[in-house]
């Protein structure tokens, strides 16, 4: 009892040593006295004298901003040190009430939301530490320290695509430009002009610019994964594999083109599979990996491809995927798989014939008439293939797909032609009047 007499009574003194220096407009003297009082309910381990301080001295009248700052980066330094969880979170809260709304300290409050919502996170309210997270922008903060924004919006992410709201975790993501993680960090270390804001460092927890990049695109990759989106899957590998720490361990590497290549397969065929596919085959890293350099060899090689075959050459690889980084390929995979050669056959018949029985269609392909036609069917719709199905003959006719140039060169050098006609028939009734004219004189 008499601990606390003491305690109260040291409290109140400093009370009155911060108010004269408040109203004095001394700032040091202030600063002073508030972390002298922090200090003493914390070596008293009183949490709750703590607690009821921090919010009576940040509610003084006139209170000045240097001391607020002051008083809530020393209490930080107590968060870890508290005795259990309840006392954590009821300081935490404490110090985000005092520092919600002032813009001097919105670089704490965003710290201080971090740890709550990873104490959320740790009991199991997912959601909970998901909407505490993106009450903070720090996309506005001037002083934080750019590694550490990106940390934090990865966070948000994360938690975003945890709780399944793959909606918002895509609005988050797009805070971050990916040209960010490729930017030249020695021309930023200059002095900052008068009257810019000071950025602070960054903690010694915070991770650096080139492993935030693959934690980022890690995040993509499980969002593309929602959406079964393989060409975007394919591309975020593509720049994990370009990071240095990765492309110079072998053992890092081997995974990530592994994944390229299985993404690169499954990609329906458009512009971009394509120039990824012929850019991955000239990699020389891909000699140590036979079994896929020979999987985007049969693809890029205009020739039918035996389903039957190809799977049991690569099933065992595709089946010890899961053991590999990022998993399993997922459940559709196999399927999609086969859905892609089915395609390129198609186009690589298309190629050939101009003309074809929709049997001996059926026959290369290795499926059902009644398959082959939703196939075709399927690849006309999604405009990857011009044919036309003469169901009643049973023939299939390719057509070459025309350029927008192409048709529009046509119908101008048509559109000349008429015009040259109708001038030469102008000039040839022209002709024939005056002809008639002279005659009816005469």
């Amino acid at each position: 009892m008499e601990g606390v007499e003491n305690l109260d009574g040291q409290i109140e003194a400093l009370l009155n040593l911060e108010k004269k220096m408040r109203l004095d407009e001394n700032v040091a003297g202030t600063k002073k006295a508030v972390i002298d009082i922090v200090q003493l309910c914390y070596k008293a381990k009183a949490w709750k004298t703590l607690n009821d301080q921090i919010l009576l001295l940040s509610k003084r009248r006139g209170q000045l901003k240097q001391a607020v700052t002051a008083m809530v980066q020393q209490a930080m330094q107590y968060i870890d040190d508290t005795p259990d969880i309840e006392t954590r979170v009821e300081l935490i809260k404490t110090l985000n009430s005092v520092s919600a709304g002032k813009i001097y300290v919105e670089l704490e409050r965003a710290r201080l939301i971090k740890k709550l919502a990873k104490i959320k996170e740790e009991q199991g309210l997912i959601a909970e530490a998901a909407d505490l997270m993106q009450e903070v922008a720090v996309e506005t903060f001037g002083a934080m320290a750019k590694t550490e924004k990106i940390a934090f919006i990865l966070e948000q992410v994360r938690l975003c695509l945890d709780r399944q709201d793959y909606v918002r975790a895509q609005i988050l993501s797009r805070k971050i430009s990916p040209r960010v993680f490729d930017a030249d960090t020695s021309k930023e270390k200059k002095k900052p002009k008068e009257g810019d804001n000071l950025v602070e460092e960054a903690p010694a927890d915070i991770p650096t610019l080139p492993e935030l990049k693959r934690i980022y695109y890690e995040l993509m990759i499980r969002y593309h994964s929602h959406n079964n989106d393989y060409l975007e899957i394919c591309r975020c590998y593509k720049a994990i594999y370009d990071i240095p720490s990765v492309k110079e361990d072998s053992s890092k590497w081997i995974p990530v083109l592994r994944k390229i290549c299985w993404y690169l397969v499954l990609a329906p065929h458009d512009p971009m599979q394509s120039s990824l596919l012929n850019s991955t085959l000239e990699d020389k890293n891909l000699s140590e990996i036979p079994n896929f350099r020979m999987l985007l060899k049969q693809l890029v090689t205009m020739e039918v491809i035996q389903w039957t075959a190809l799977w049991e050459t690569c099933r065992d690889e595709f089946e010890n995927e899961k053991n590999m980084l990022g998993g399993s390929l997922g459940d559709k995979a196999a399927e999609d798989l086969k859905q892609r050669i089915i395609e390129h056959n198609i186009l690589v018949v298309s190629k050939y014939y101009s003309r074809i029985t929709v049997e001996r269609l059926a026959t290369l392909l290795c499926l059902t008439i009644q398959e082959t036609e939703k196939h075709l069917s399927d690849m006309v719709v999604s405009k990857s293939l011009v044919a036309k199905v003469d169901r009643p003959m049973g023939t299939v006719c390719f057509q070459t797909a025309k350029d927008s140039n192409e048709v529009l060169n046509a119908w101008a050098i048509n559109l000349e032609k008429l015009l040259d006609l109708v001038e030469k028939s102008c000039h040839q009734i022209h002709k024939e009047t005056m002809i008639h004219k002279a005659s009816l004189k005469v």
